[in-house]
């Protein structure tokens, strides 16, 4: 089996529009957490000039990448207008998907990042504390930040440029009725929208679990992140290669871990690791509609020029 690679992964822009791998049909997308990181604009490689605009990176990253995910909109919901903003500054075939708030995947917030308006309505004795969190507001006010929040993304989504919303869960998120509730109740939230989760618990796959979560999610029209990361430590995630939705999505997080260190950083894959994967992601291409391939080991060019890389490898001969 070989993939088709329209438009390359490296090189000058390429007006034809982002580099899409096609797998007998099925488009294949890889690209970053970020294509403005700190480290990669100020110390990467991958830009042409330093002197670069924010929305001329943005232009460039879509010449040589077919998807980013927009992470800040973890700590900070967007607004409709800055959607519009991501609309006009990309072209038809790219794809953006948006990391979940905070707040709606029940992880520490920012207070800050609550619209003033609904500051009210966080329980008085709880209002001065440094991190914010779903139980601290009233039910009403809670299903006005995903009506919010929803609404922000109609732009992206009108114009066919968003993949999916992904919903990133605290570790302690575990498997229990409770849980499945609260993913019920964010899909019945975003309904219209392609939904995704990642799963940072390992109980969801201990055992027998893995296939009822599995079997759930599609059930419940969920997507399944598949996670490339340390096989030991407090970050380590089993590597289940699954889909439950037309869209197939697989996060590379970086593999280092040492005793003692919460997260050893930074993390480069090798040809040969990231060659190990293109089995994997064909695979999935023949049991879904699309698939993304997002490279989370942002620092300098790592990122950018391991989903390249992947790119290439995905578009040549299998073997």
């Amino acid at each position: 089996m070989t993939g088709t690679l329209l438009g390359p992964p490296q090189g000058p822009a390429d007006p034809s529009g982002p580099p899409v791998v096609r797998i007998e049909g099925t488009p294949v997308r890889c690209g970053t957490t970020s294509w403005a990181d700190r480290s990669l604009v100020r110390d990467g490689l991958f830009y042409p000039r330093k002197t670069m605009t924010a929305s001329e990176r943005l232009a460039y990253y879509c010449t040589q990448l077919a998807v980013a995910e927009i992470a800040t909109t973890y700590r900070f919901p967007p607004t409709a207008d800055l959607a519009r903003q991501w609309v006009a500054r990309t072209p038809e075939g790219f794809r953006f998907d948006v990391r979940c708030w905070s707040l709606l995947t029940r992880g520490p917030t920012l207070p800050d990042s609550l619209w003033p308006d609904l500051h009210d309505e966080v329980r008085g004795e709880l209002r001065h504390r440094r991190r914010l969190y779903a139980d601290h507001l009233s039910e009403g006010a809670l299903e006005e930040c995903w009506v919010r929040f929803a609404h922000a993304l109609v732009p992206l989504r009108d114009a066919g440029r968003l993949g999916a919303v992904v919903l990133h869960y605290p570790s302690w998120f575990t498997p229990k009725p409770d849980s499945l509730d609260v993913l019920t109740g964010a899909r019945a939230a975003l309904a219209g929208f392609e939904v995704a989760v990642e799963l940072t618990s390992p109980r969801w796959f201990e055992d027998d679990a893995c296939d009822t979560t599995l079997e759930w999610l599609e059930g419940a029209g969920i997507g399944f992140v598949c996670i490339d990361g340390p096989a030991n430590g407090p970050r380590a995630t089993p590597p289940v290669v699954a889909t439950t939705s037309d869209l197939a999505l697989v996060r590379f997080r970086g593999r280092r871990y040492q005793e003692g260190e919460p997260w050893t950083w930074p993390y480069r894959y090798s040809d040969a690791e990231l060659a190990g994967w293109v089995p994997r992601i064909r695979e999935l291409a023949t049991a879904s509609a699309e698939v993304h391939v997002l490279m989370d080991n942002t620092w300098r060019s790592d990122a950018v020029d391991n989903a390249r890389t992947l790119a290439r490898l995905l578009a040549g001969p299998r073997g």
